[in-house]
């Protein structure tokens, strides 16, 4: 009997024993299971992020101390056309100096660092030859730890070629404008000064310094009018177009009107190719008559000194297409000079004299931006001596419809006939 408490007390002790084993077992079980939920969600956090950094848009990578790259995403990859990044020195993989000078003052200064960057043609970071020309990009560099000693340095690389052309075009459209502004200006105020100072004695010199400053006025009210426009159809503008029916051949005659003077002067001859004169387009014709004008003007003024042969024509290219063209049989354009003459105040004569009033240098820019508004496109063949042509490129939602003319007449409530006789392809306007 006197066993029993110890025989008791062993087996209250072991089953205590036994209970905290299993809770042991069990609770070693959940440590697991947490353990391999945490692993597995850590995984999944990590493939998450890894998703979000490579959906970038910029080249993001890590960088350790000693410069070697830990971590990069897809666009970094794709930066350096494909070379491998993880891993190697990021000197090795950026060859650029440019580029690689602001990582470099980051990891020496501990400090974040923003540069600019703009690379020629031939220094793409891709290692090949850009189509585009120079390109630009924006670093950005800074440690994850700025007080440790041995940290960690993000890099982010952003193209930003786009925003620099577009604000190269600013800049050049802004110092273009103030020169072409600033002749007719120096002009102007060099025959008034000589009125104020009593130079001009004589009934006929007075008129001609008031014929020439009246030419060189207008010419100033010309330049602001073609700013205005191409202004408007950059900035978005031009998506609101005020969209109306109208008869291809009324436009060119409302154009052709306004320019009589100079074609009489020129004794310039106009010949029509229009394939049918019911021909109707729709779009603004505040636009088209933009178009037509500066490209019948730009014809007459590059051939002021000879007899010129103006062929204005239009023709239907199956069911889906039609093309507009104005054509001269002029001095033409240099084939170096082709690729270049829709630039704003891109001239072909570089030569002016100060007598003379030349264009604004932005007729052609108008008529390209004009021509794309309406979902079409524009193209140019010269062959100097013999004949020159802008052919304009139309879809078939560009034309108008019979009923849409008749209602768009209906509307307008004139009562006049919407198909005008016009001359026919042999006919010539002088």
């Amino acid at each position: 009997m006197s066993y029993l408490p110890t025989i008791l007390a062993a087996l209250i002790a072991g089953a205590f024993a036994y209970l905290w084993f299993q809770e042991r077992k069990k609770a070693r079980k959940a440590e697991a299971r947490i353990g391999k939920s945490l692993r597995q969600q850590k995984k999944r956090l990590r493939k998450e992020q890894d998703r979000l950094l490579n959906a970038l848009s910029d080249a993001f990578f890590l960088i350790g101390p000693d410069g070697v790259i830990l971590f990069a995403n897809e666009t970094t990859t794709e930066l350096v056309a494909g070379r491998r990044v993880a891993g190697r020195n990021y000197r090795e993989v950026f060859l650029d100096e440019r580029l690689n000078r602001p990582i470099e003052d980051s990891l020496t200064s501990g400090r974040g660092v923003v540069h600019q960057v703009v690379l020629p043609q031939q220094a793409s970071p891709r290692g090949i030859v850009e189509k585009r020309g120079e390109t630009a990009w924006v670093v950005d560099v800074a440690p994850l730890n700025r007080n440790a000693k041995k940290t960690i340095t993000r890099v982010v690389i952003r193209d930003i070629t786009t925003e620099h052309l577009v604000e190269q075009v600013r800049k050049d459209f802004v110092a273009n404008a103030s020169h072409e502004l600033r002749t007719p200006l120096s002009i102007i105020n060099g025959y008034l000064e000589n009125l104020v100072e009593g130079d001009i004695d004589n009934q006929a010199m007075l008129k001609r310094a008031l014929t020439v400053m009246q030419k060189h006025g207008e010419r100033i009210a010309r330049i602001v009018e073609d700013m205005l426009v191409i202004s408007r159809l950059e900035s978005g503008e031009a998506a609101a177009l005020n969209v109306s029916p109208f008869l291809f051949t009324e436009c060119v005659e409302e154009v052709l009107d306004r320019l009589e003077p100079l074609i009489q002067q020129q004794k310039t001859k106009i010949r029509f190719k229009i394939e049918d004169e019911s021909l109707a387009l729709i779009g603004d014709r505040f636009y088209w008559t933009q178009v037509f004008f500066n490209l019948v003007e730009n014809a007459l003024k590059q051939n002021p000194r000879r007899p010129l042969t103006l062929e204005i024509g239009a023709r239907f290219n199956g069911e889906d297409e039609v093309t507009l063209w104005v054509a001269d049989n002029g001095v033409g354009i240099p084939g170096v000079d082709l690729p270049f003459i829709f630039r704003r105040f891109y001239r072909v004569e570089k030569h002016h004299s100060q007598d003379s009033i030349k264009g604004t240098g932005l007729g052609l820019s108008i008529v390209k931006r004009a021509v794309e508004a309406h979902g079409g496109t524009i193209d140019v063949t010269s062959v100097p001596g013999q004949r020159t042509a802008f052919s304009i490129h139309l879809p078939k939602e560009a034309l108008a419809t019979e009923e849409q003319l008749l209602l768009a007449a209906a509307g307008d409530g004139d009562g006049q006939a919407l198909v005008a006789d016009r001359e026919n392809e042999e006919g010539e306007h002088a």
